[in-house]
């Protein structure tokens, strides 16, 4: 019989704190950090005010388009306002009840929801940092109220409900692959694009204001990560022993490839450098934490760190893109890197499939090649889903501020506030 487990409980719960502690403080101090002064406070506000946005809209309607039973593409508006979570609020939740794929837990349905809530709230937070320093404030809580529902609630579905598409196909995507890392970096992509470049970007100084925060922020966002890798086993379970030990090796070593490329490039490891290549290293091993060994987690994290300096440097510079804060470069690549390393080196145990041998792979050329068609597809869809939805936008409130407003900078102009 299907009981609560008050150790998965408390897990999950841990978990979801550890999640939420990425977006505030964490990744409100990263970003904060990286911009220059005069845009401080609203990098910072960005993040706490999606912190608050994100959690009605989630109540209202984006947990029950997500995991609503619905269909292969979308779920349903049965869970409206968390409609029916009295009914069952201390029994053990069942997702996608119903179906033939349902997935029985050891949790209450309220741990369930908040956990998913976190993830819901951090991945419109990183997109900003694609935007930083000239997007309005209406445009950013408009632009991002849609997408939450168009965008981000179709996708958790499609991997992570039991009847979505790309689930039934069988992806591998433990804690966000395709979801968060690569929907944020490619919807970031979009809407660095369609903004256009800073004013003076490539021209003026444009370093950033206080490294010590951005430190600070990327410290939280490396322990916080290990509940958003090891939350998703929905318990206090081998499982997430081990996606919490890959997660901490995958950073380590791309922290270490990321310093050492730009050390005998540049001819010094920065500080930036550092706490970049340790966020790409925890993006790339994101959707493999369920799924890999130690070995291949190490590998994926040397591999990630000399790939998104390279992204967020020589292609950058080469395409003339402003992703201010690097989200495409690292939360983009790396997730696609993630995704196609997850589909080749899973590891049958550790994996969804019970009847897998032990000791050997499940990955392979099929899983890969249903890790591929995750990668495209979203990609597809965040792309153009974006785009309109900032095509609506920018038709509704305008997107960007004016010169004189960002030549000012966004606390004085947005929030009236300014940092001494």
């Amino acid at each position: 019989m299907q009981n609560v487990e008050p150790g998965d409980v408390a897990w999950v719960l841990v978990s979801t704190v550890l999640v939420l502690l990425m977006t505030v403080p964490g990744l409100a101090l990263f970003y904060a950090g990286m911009v220059r002064k005069k845009n401080v406070l609203a990098i910072m506000m960005q993040s706490f005010f999606l912190c608050a946005a994100m959690t009605v809209v989630w109540m209202v309607a984006g947990y029950s388009l997500a995991f609503g039973n619905g269909n292969a593409w979308i779920g349903d508006f049965s869970r409206l306002f968390l409609n029916g979570l009295a009914d069952g609020w201390d029994k053990p939740f069942t997702l996608g009840a119903g179906t033939t794929n349902a997935l029985p837990t050891t949790i209450p349905e309220s741990v369930f929801v908040m956990f998913q809530m976190a993830f819901a709230i951090i991945t419109p937070a990183v997109v900003t940092g694609s935007c930083a320093d000239r997007m309005k404030f209406s445009a950013l809580m408009m632009f991002f109220t849609m997408w939450s529902l168009v965008v981000y609630a179709p996708l958790a579905h499609w991997v992570w409900s039991p009847n979505g598409w790309l689930a039934v196909m069988g992806v591998a995507d433990f804690a966000g692959g395709t979801v968060v890392e690569i929907n944020c970096g490619v919807s970031g992509l979009v809407c660095a694009l369609m903004l256009g470049r800073r004013l003076g970007y490539g021209q003026e100084n444009m370093a950033p204001w206080n490294l010590s925060y951005a430190v600070i922020g990327a410290s939280l966002l490396w322990v916080g990560w290990m509940g958003f890798n090891s939350g998703g086993a929905l318990g206090a379970n081998g499982r997430a022993g081990m996606a919490v030990l890959v997660t901490q090796i995958a950073a380590a070593g791309a922290t270490l490839s990321w310093t050492f490329a730009e050390w005998f490039l540049r001819g010094k490891p920065s500080v930036l450098g550092a706490i970049s290549g340790a966020v790409a290293g925890l993006v790339a091993i994101t959707p493999a934490s369920g799924f890999v060994l130690p070995g291949p987690a190490l590998a994926l994290g040397l591999v990630a760190g000399a790939a998104c300096f390279w992204t967020a440097t020589t292609m950058k510079a080469a395409f003339k893109y402003d992703d201010s804060l690097d989200a495409f470069g690292v939360h983009g690549i790396g997730g696609m890197l993630g995704m196609l390393a997850t589909g080749w080196f899973a590891f049958g145990p550790l994996s969804a499939t019970k009847d897998a041998p032990a000791g050997v792979y499940f990955g392979g050329s099929s899983l890969l090649a249903v890790q591929a068609v995750a990668v495209l597809a979203t990609i597809a869809y965040c792309a153009s889903a974006s785009w309109v939805l900032l095509k609506i936008t920018d038709a509704v409130v305008g997107l960007r501020v004016t010169s004189e407003e960002e030549r000012e900078g966004l606390d004085i102009v947005l929030h009236g506030e300014q940092v001494f």
